[in-house]
């Protein structure tokens, strides 16, 4: 999902050489004008890689793009699918914050986070990032053409705290041979995450991952995890998993 750390999650797994990600976000399966292009315009936004080689792109909107499903079903139903999740409320503080900065880069004013999760003394559940954090509908929408086992959900919260495990269960997944170690990963004091390892090159992700989120009311933002409750709940159901948000 969007802001759930899937920058982060393609850097630590171009850590394995059996790996080739695309650079940018592609945008073929989301974006008409590219779909339209065809399938060897898509081939073409890949990486080179070798026959032994797994080639990633990773775009967050796909998750939440109802025609995506079916297209990606279309070019290949053996597809194999990372989707990766933080805490709903977490993700829509991270979601607004991102817009924010964006709009401050070019000096425009934007509304503070509340007139946004407010509509007439209401939580405004129309608000776009909360909707994208309704992931049991965007779920179902997935397994109507994949099944359970070609989804290997990462948790994006646990990836910053402490990323090993969680790469280590994405490589198993990839059936790709265990070569990420511990030792790839180092705690950054000065950032307060982890940054990467790679044949003694150290890499940090750009400084604008990692943003301190606004100060939200206690109020609004226990009005935000209740709203979740369900929601969550009938995810957990959908995928057999629970998770540790809020």
């Amino acid at each position: 999902v969007r802001k759930g750390g899937t920058r982060a999650l393609l850097e630590m797994l171009s850590l394995h050489p059996d790996i080739a990600a695309a650079e940018s976000e592609v945008h073929f399966f989301d974006w008409e004008d590219h779909y339209r292009n065809g399938l060897q315009w898509y081939i073409n936004q890949m990486p080179f890689s070798y026959p032994h080689q797994i080639t990633v792109e990773k775009t967050p909107a796909y998750f939440t793009s109802p025609k995506v499903p079916e297209r990606v079903y279309n070019m290949n139903q053996s597809m194999r699918l990372l989707l990766i999740l933080r805490d709903p409320s977490e993700r829509v503080l991270s979601d607004y914050t991102q817009v924010f900065y964006n709009h401050m880069q070019k000096h425009k004013p934007y509304p503070s986070i509340e007139q946004f999760l407010i509509k007439n003394g209401e939580l405004n559940v129309d608000y776009k990032a909360i909707n994208r954090s309704l992931y049991y509908i965007h779920m179902q929408n997935w397994l109507k053409y994949f099944p359970l086992d070609h989804i290997h959900i990462v948790d994006g919260d646990k990836l910053i705290k402490d990323p090993f495990p969680e790469i280590e269960k994405v490589e198993r997944f990839l059936k790709l041979s265990p070569q990420i170690n511990a030792s790839n990963f180092y705690f950054n004091k000065t950032k307060g995450f982890y940054c990467l390892r790679d044949s003694g090159r150290e890499r940090c992700l750009h400084e604008s991952k990692g943003r301190a989120h606004p100060q939200v009311d206690t109020r609004l933002l226990e009005k935000l995890q209740e709203y979740f409750h369900e929601p969550n709940k009938k995810f957990f159901e959908l995928v057999g998993r629970t998770f540790d948000w809020h």
